[in-house]
């Protein structure tokens, strides 16, 4: 066994030791070491900075991209953002022991479903150091022991916010190995990690399709995946007035800078009875922000200085301020496009036919569905679940913005007074 190999079973054995610890805690311990996470963070603001300084500095010798680039920066006011969540977390209610369903038979026998720890969770993720403090924070919610394996480009950061947690879960008594923030750069390290199931129960990546995709592909534990973010949104033929359309369309791509967002819109599709009325106020709306539009051939008609779009188009996760608009002739031209070619992401649709929501609702196969709403309303902190683990556009065992609750699994109890089977 070399060295890295050794260090990868080594960490997942202590992560699985301390996770059956942690699955055991009282709930006022883990409260106390979250707690104590956003009080250090707060008092460490210097030490942070100094270490983002690194880490910024490194990524622009190495031509990052720009979107990397902006969510690896830090600031006071991102680190107090970064303590804020934190803090949320440590209010929201202790997933671990809920009930989920409880019942007792004629005869007396007791049978509940309680909400457990997952175990150990292997979390993968790129540039943001906010997501190391929120996924740390939402693991120890929810009683699960965590190896969180950062990107390179913000290694020196994380092993700086390492140490912090260390220190949160040293106040409160608990084993300090369950949260370990992976201690190398090598990327060899990450597939022997992804071999560990006798240790690690499940694996989040959160991140490029690239690095998703090759984590599928090595991992040996179930995956949580979230492949891409080909949001829709449908104006409907009863949809509403054109300025609430703008008004919503333009959030949905420009809200956040650049677009480079899983949540932000890439395609609109329009129903033919109101495309001479809503395409073009829509063009200029986003051209005024500065998007590149591009349009079918039946669109082009009103804009005619939108770029064609091709085939591809309508696969494409864009990340960028790019957005295509396509002219349906029906609710279920627009279902279909959607189940076709959309991520299972995010799909939103404006209308005030309630028999057309409801056929959206129902038909289209996404995680979140949207009622005249931007899809950028798709995100733990605005569903009220805190900072998210990520967003899982699979089936199983969750689906969507992930908070503490998503981060458990279930067993039953069953009580009896020495009863038997018939």
């Amino acid at each position: 066994m070399n060295d890295l190999e050794t260090y990868a079973v080594n960490v997942s054995r202590q992560a699985r030791e301390a996770g059956l610890k942690l699955a055991a805690t009282h709930v006022e311990s883990r409260t106390r070491a979250i707690h104590r996470l956003g009080e250090l963070l707060r008092a460490s603001v210097a030490q942070l900075l100094a270490a983002n300084a690194k880490d910024v500095e490194t990524a622009k010798a190495t031509n990052i991209a720009t979107p990397l680039l902006k969510r690896l920066i830090l600031d006071a006011t991102k680190i107090e953002a970064m303590a804020l969540a934190v803090d949320e977390i440590a209010a929201q209610p202790d997933p671990v022991g809920h009930v989920i369903e409880s019942k007792t038979r004629e005869d007396g026998l007791k049978i509940e479903k309680i909400r457990v720890p997952i175990g150990v969770v292997l979390f993968c993720y790129e540039s943001r150091p906010n997501v190391t403090t929120d996924a740390a924070a939402l693991c120890l919610r929810s009683g699960n022991a965590v190896i969180l394996r950062g990107g390179k480009e913000a290694f020196h950061c994380n092993q700086v916010l390492g140490g912090l947690i260390a220190q949160s879960l040293s106040a409160a008594g608990l084993d300090a190995n369950s949260v370990q923030i992976v201690e190398t750069t090598d990327r060899s390290v990450l597939p022997i990690l992804l071999k560990q199931d006798k240790y690690i129960d499940v694996v989040i990546p959160r991140g490029g399709e690239s690095l998703i995709r090759a984590v599928v592909a090595d991992a040996t534990m179930p995956v949580l995946k979230h492949f891409t973010g080909n949001c829709h949104i449908y104006v409907d033929r009863a949809t509403l007035p054109v300025e609430d359309v703008v008004k919503l369309v333009v959030n949905a791509k420009t809200s956040y800078p650049g677009g480079a967002v899983c949540n932000a819109v890439e395609h609109v599709l329009i129903h033919r009875d109101v495309a001479r009325r809503v395409v073009t106020p829509l063009f200029d709306a986003l051209a005024a922000k500065g998007v590149e539009v591009r349009a079918d051939e039946a669109a082009k008609s009103f804009i005619p200085g939108a770029k064609d779009t091709t085939q591809q188009d309508w696969d494409e996760e864009y990340l960028a301020f790019i957005l295509a608009i396509k002219i349906v002739d029906s609710l279920d031209e627009a279902i279909a496009h959607i189940n076709r070619h959309g991520s299972h992401h995010t799909d939103a649709i404006l209308s005030t036919d309630e028999s057309a929501i409801d056929q959206f609702v129902m038909r289209v196969d996404s995680a979140s569905i949207m009622i005249n709403a931007s899809t950028r309303l798709a995100d733990g902190g605005e569903y009220g679940l805190g900072a998210e683990i990520g967003i899982s556009t699979d089936k199983l065992h969750a689906r969507g913005p992930m908070g503490a609750f998503d981060m458990t699994t279930y067993k039953y109890v069953v009580r009896g007074q020495t009863h038997l089977r018939d």
